[in-house]
């Protein structure tokens, strides 16, 4: 059989990862995530798959986010028995962003069950914390700029892709052919995040879009910061952050604290509201060889804030009338405990929900930003009378610029460049900008194309 490419998620939309290389007979799946946001993408979840989990020999992960890794848990109840190959840090995050998953997938399933707002009965779970926690054991660590034999005659390697912590760009080597994915591509010059790895060469090249319409606000975070919080202070507010738990909580509490030592926002109380953020915050702390920030930056950003680890704290702070700012996840609003935050916050004009980053099509989160006038939540509509804003400047990923740069470091065209994890519009606008600026053969792929690697 023909070295071959085909995409089953990830093209066409920023979420549910899935590009299945097959060379030899060998079948590997590079990213194996959820598909989010729109309902008739979160619908492809419970769709039976492309291909069947049993016939694939092995899983490459590029990162931990569920948008690249959340199908693995249902992956493997299915049938698939390999292995699943990844870096290390990426495989201690996954060991509390999967259980998290499934857990909140069965909480969802039994407060609909129990509020009785879905219309399945009885509403089911994709798949469960157990289920979760079996996958694990399928997980194969290695770390970085290592040549990895998966199997005879096909080798990986993993570079850095300053994304999140054990993020990767994965090159993929066989039959004298080299395919790198960039997995989510970070920024250059981020506070905490290391600097992505440059590649200066590949006969293809997959590459995402997310931002490939639209350059970062250039502003600095910290001015963006100041003035949010102070408004909503004086109004007598909270500020409320969905915030996405693994780099961006921990880059939110980094620059706060900076504020506070400078005397810039007043000493407000700090709340990461979300036992993952603080697990996720202390494997940040232990991989200080992934990111920017000294022990002594972890220490101190990090105990400037109140862990709150349980519902009961969770609860409380609700009632609290103090102004504070509670950091809690989901980073898009589409569950967690920020979702009950919102349900008592969202309704009063003196506070401010304020996102961090990117905000997928068809998220509570996309819907705030872009103005909706009430959002639903657990079956009931909430008006939105707070401050909305965005600080899309703390993106973790690459913007279209930066893509660019990013590019120009290969000493010669791919033979071909696949465009995908990118809205349609974002994706377009990159083939657009990389066949006019360097004049590369580029192709946009659709969801279930099947394309020969030459």
């Amino acid at each position: 059989m023909a070295d071959r490419l085909s995409f089953f998620g990830g093209a066409g939309t920023v979420t549910g990862s899935k590009f299945l290389l097959e060379s030899g007979g060998r079948k590997v799946l590079i990213d194996c995530g959820l598909f989010q946001g729109y309902k008739q993408l979160r619908q492809r979840n419970w769709a039976p798959l492309p291909f069947d989990p049993v016939e694939i020999d092995a899983v490459v992960l590029t990162h931990a986010h569920i948008d690249h890794s959340g199908y693995i848990p249902l992956l493997v109840k299915n049938g698939f028995a390999g292995k699943v190959f990844c870096t290390e840090a990426t495989l201690d995050l996954c060991e509390i962003l999967l259980p998290d998953s499934g857990y909140l997938q069965e909480r969802e399933a039994d407060f609909a069950n129990r509020y009785g707002y879905s219309k399945h009965k009885p509403a089911l779970p994709l798949y469960g914390l157990k289920d979760a926690q079996d996958s694990l054991a399928a997980f194969a660590p290695h770390p970085f700029a290592q040549s990895i034999e998966i199997f005879p005659g096909l080798n990986i390697k993993f570079m850095r892709a300053g994304h999140i912590l054990g993020a990767a760009i994965v090159e993929c080597t066989f039959n004298g052919k080299q395919v790198v994915f960039s997995g989510d591509l970070g920024r250059p010059d981020m506070v905490t995040m290391v600097n992505p790895d440059i590649v200066e060469k590949a006969d293809c090249l997959v590459i995402e879009s997310t931002y490939g319409d639209r350059r970062h606000d250039d502003r600095d975070p910290e001015d963006a910061l100041e003035d949010i919080i102070l408004r909503t202070v004086r109004r007598g507010g909270t500020v409320i952050i969905p915030s996405f738990a693994v780099g961006r909580a921990q880059t939110l509490l980094f620059h706060i604290h900076r504020l506070k030592v400078a005397n810039r926002i007043p000493d407000m109380p700090v709340f990461l509201d979300s036992p993952m953020a603080i697990n996720a915050t202390e494997i940040f702390k232990n991989n200080r060889e992934h990111h920017k920030l000294t022990k002594t930056m972890c220490d101190l950003a990090f105990k400037s804030s109140h862990y709150v680890r349980t519902s009961e704290e969770s609860k409380a702070l609700d009632t609290n009338p103090m102004p504070k700012i509670i950091i809690s996840a989901s980073g898009m609003a589409t569950g967690g405990r920020v979702v009950h935050h919102l349900k008592s916050y969202l309704s009063d004009n003196r506070n401010t929900i304020l996102f961090a980053g990117f905000q997928a099509g068809g998220t509570r989160g996309e819907a705030l930003i872009n103005g909706a006038n009430r959002v639903k939540i657990h079956g009931e509509y909430f008006e939105v009378s707070a401050e909305i804003s965005n600080l899309e400047m703390l993106s973790a990923h690459a913007d279209s610029d930066e893509i660019m740069s990013w590019l120009h470091n290969f000493r010669k065209p791919p033979k071909c460049t696949f465009i995908v994890h990118g809205e349609p519009a974002a994706s377009d606008a990159l083939q657009d900008r990389i066949e006019e600026e360097l004049d590369w053969d580029c192709i946009v792929p659709e969801q279930l194309s099947t394309h020969p690697l030459h």
